[in-house]
């Protein structure tokens, strides 16, 4: 079963444990896949594959963690709860992302592979590292690494 419809059937689920947040955020999902299928020349009914539907949630939640940011600084904490918690559910549907220990092999190898050695270069090395690990890793994560190896 897809990722797509995986998604679909715990609308489902959502609905029979009376779980508002997951049911709220399901369902924003779902809408944000018909959009994209549409946009990208399909129809409502048109099931995105795997890749697009987990680039689909990472812009969700990529969209709840800004407005998160903006809601604290404006000092309304009653309007970031909603989002946090629906960040939560949107997280549980995408993989797990490596870790700055995980990712520091990586980029010291990489960096030795290319040799770079001066920080002039670091956002080819940055750049290199974000191609190999497309996916896997957080780009703030990958930054962070590269800037201490310097």
């Amino acid at each position: 079963m897809s990722l797509h419809e995986t998604i679909k059937s715990s609308l489902k689920d959502a609905l029979k444990a009376k779980d508002e947040v997951k049911l709220r955020t399901v369902r924003s999902m779902i809408t944000a896949f018909t959009n994209e299928a549409v946009a990208t020349g399909g129809t409502p009914q048109t099931m995105l594959d795997d890749e697009k539907v987990l680039a689909v949630i990472k812009r969700l939640a990529k969209q709840r963690k800004e407005s998160i940011v903006q809601y604290e600084a404006a000092n309304r904490p009653e309007l970031a709860a909603p989002e946090k918690e629906e960040l939560i559910v949107l997280e549980s549907y995408l993989p797990q992302l490596m870790s700055q220990d995980e990712i520091r092999p990586i980029a010291e190898a990489k960096k030795a592979e290319l040799g770079i050695d001066d920080k002039s270069k670091m956002g080819m090395l940055m750049g290199a590292i974000i191609k190999d690990l497309a996916g896997k890793a957080d780009g703030g994560d990958v930054k962070a690494v590269v800037e201490s190896l310097f």
